[in-house]
């Protein structure tokens, strides 16, 4: 018989395994991951940098039913944490906190020594198909017909995105089985998709912007940065930190892009009249490209116009002049679904803080906690998600090594 099993082998499942040890030294601790060894998604985390944490830990970065602050306030910070496991960091101008290598496998390789001094277990090419409580303990079922047995059972198992890393949602499932209510899940931290035809001539167009996200006429939030452009999707990190909206908005989400944020409605026409006047025989297609690269510049000028005629900037009326600056300052795509899974980089949704106790603690089964992604709560992009995969592993593995001091 375990003393605690971890189910899920990724940037919670590792921490809870490690402050688990740290906190009841003479506790067998077993991780038992699906993949064929732990922590495959932590060396994708910023594009391979792994943006482990930020400095600007406060509520508004968080979304979901689950109230991330008195984990937070409850664990050592990200920068402590891993100082302690011998990884140094750097912090940037926007707070975002990296290791000092500038390389994820820095901290995968710091997790996993950390773990073998402390001895901690590693089970991998395990998949979980069943949880069964057993009169205060715990029995998980391997696809492959094996079975462990513990006291205390930590789920650390993920989402749904990014699935090649091992995160399917096959263990939400069980737990919905099993009773404990789940919020909606889609994907967060992702592209968003938008009609096709208002694409046309935008694909590959990075541009910095203001994107403003609506439903109807109610403003939901607002994100300043750089905007890709593809096929299909509105993609880059200011349109990323909108996604999680698509669960409860869905169709009805609209995107506003703003390609000069820092110029006034009245200053931009200024400038166009301006333009107008100096050259008034310069072809009509070249009116915008004093201020964006040529393919943007001619999408707005057509979308505005809906031609190239008159073909010379001193033809147009003020009025055309007006509808060129309505689009520099709102380009409109209603958001038509969100990227898939395998484009995201967390999940939305997941157990619902009703089933949940401030310390990660099950409301419905004794000896069981979660953390992470399992969890309904998702952070904006810039380091919040691992920050949260951290603190809630080190909260949960070290209240499952208390329970078990109490002999609950």
């Amino acid at each position: 018989m375990t003393d605690i099993i971890i189910i899920g082998g990724g940037a919670s499942g590792l921490t809870a395994a490690i402050s688990a040890k740290e906190t009841e030294p003479d506790a067998e601790v077993v991780i038992a991951e699906r993949l064929s060894r732990v922590g495959k998604k932590i060396l994708a985390t910023g594009n391979g940098r792994c943006n482990l944490g930020n400095r600007d830990i406060s509520p508004e970065h968080y979304h979901g039913s689950v109230d991330v602050m008195p984990v937070m306030s409850a664990v050592p910070d990200a920068e402590r944490f891993f100082r302690d496991i011998g990884v140094l960091t750097w912090t940037d101008e926007q707070g975002r906190i990296y290791p000092y290598s500038n390389s994820a496998a820095t901290v995968l390789n710091a997790l996993r020594l950390r773990c073998e001094q402390t001895g901690v277990k590693e089970i991998c090419d395990f998949k979980a198909v069943d949880i069964i409580p057993e009169n205060g303990r715990w029995c998980v079922a391997a696809e492959d017909g094996r079975e462990l047995s513990c006291r205390r059972l930590i789920i650390a198992s993920g989402g749904l995105a990014d699935p090649g890393s091992g995160t399917d949602g096959s263990v939400l499932k069980l737990l919905r089985d099993m009773g404990y209510r789940a919020s909606k899940y889609c994907p967060a931290v992702a592209p968003l998709k938008t009609e096709a035809a208002l694409l046309k001539g935008l694909r590959g167009i990075r541009a910095k912007c203001r994107v403003q996200a609506f439903s109807g006429n109610e403003l939901l939030r607002t994100e300043y940065g750089e905007i890709q452009f593809t096929e299909t999707m509105l993609s880059g990190i200011c349109v990323f930190n909108m996604a999680y909206l698509w669960r409860k908005y869905g169709m009805g989400l609209r995107l506003s892009v703003d390609l000069a944020p820092d110029i006034s409605d009245l200053d931009l026409c200024t400038y166009l009249i301006n333009v107008q006047k100096q050259r008034p025989l310069l072809p009509l297609s070249e009116l915008l490209t004093g201020m964006f690269r040529k393919e943007l510049a001619q999408y707005i000028i057509k979308s505005a116009l809906k031609r190239f005629e008159p073909d010379q900037t001193g033809a147009l009326t003020e009025r055309d002049i007006m509808r060129v600056v309505k689009r520099i300052k709102g380009l409109e795509f209603p958001v038509t679904d969100c990227a898939p899974w395998k484009n995201a980089q967390s999940t939305c949704g997941g157990i619902s803080a009703e089933c949940i106790t401030i310390g990660l603690q099950s409301r419905l089964h004794s000896g069981l906690w979660f953390c992470g992604e399992t969890v309904d709560t998702v952070g904006d992009c810039g380091g919040f998600n691992l920050q949260w995969a951290w603190a809630s592993g080190i909260l949960a593995g070290r209240n499952a090594a208390l329970s078990l001091k109490g002999g609950k």
